[in-house]
């Protein structure tokens, strides 16, 4: 797959040299509070998860979230495909804007609509959903923005920091990702 371009963004592929950057982000409880990670990962930990990237499926491993600054990109987290289902040709989606001085930027729903893009007209999907905690309005908000539609809630279904939370359900269909750019 070649690099995916935005209009302030690119996905590309990730590299050995963004494990560190991962590693910090994951072990962040800013960050971490709106994924389902609840313990440290050590450096050996994001290294071994690396190292098995070679052994996913070309369409299912993460891609790097980079942002055009100046004449440079910036690192500033990652996202991507998982769970693809060929037969019902259906996937989820996830995201994590690691580097907090780029959050509430809009670059979060940017980087979802190019992954809908991505799972709709490259992968040729039907139906692409993911799952967000309630209490992540932020993100919620942000997949709204690319075309999600609430159709569900998982009721107190996460024990995190101490209260449960509600998990949602959040989908786009190819009709509804057709619909909405030919409007464009």
């Amino acid at each position: 797959m070649s690099i995916i371009y935005g209009k302030r963004i690119r996905l590309r592929a990730v590299e050995r040299e963004d494990v560190q950057k991962f590693h910090a982000w994951v072990n962040d409880p800013e960050v971490t509070r709106g994924l389902m990670l609840y313990l440290p990962m050590s450096m050996r930990d994001e290294t071994d998860w690396f190292d098995g990237l070679a052994k996913r499926d070309p369409n299912q491993r993460p891609l790097a979230i980079e942002v055009h600054k100046g004449k440079a990109w910036k690192l500033i987290g990652n996202c991507g495909v998982f769970d693809i289902e060929m037969t019902n040709r259906s996937a989820e989606l996830g995201i994590m804007i690691g580097d907090k001085a780029e959050w509430n930027k809009g670059y979060g729903s940017e980087a979802m609509t190019l992954l809908l893009r991505h799972g709709f007209e490259t992968l040729n999907l039907n139906r692409i959903a993911l799952r967000v905690y309630s209490e992540n309005v932020r993100a919620v908000r942000s997949y709204e923005k690319a075309g999600f539609i609430l159709e569900g809630r998982l009721r107190q279904a996460v024990y995190k920091h101490g209260t449960y939370d509600d998990v949602l359900l959040m989908s786009v269909l190819r009709s509804e990702w057709d619909s909405r750019n030919k409007e464009k």
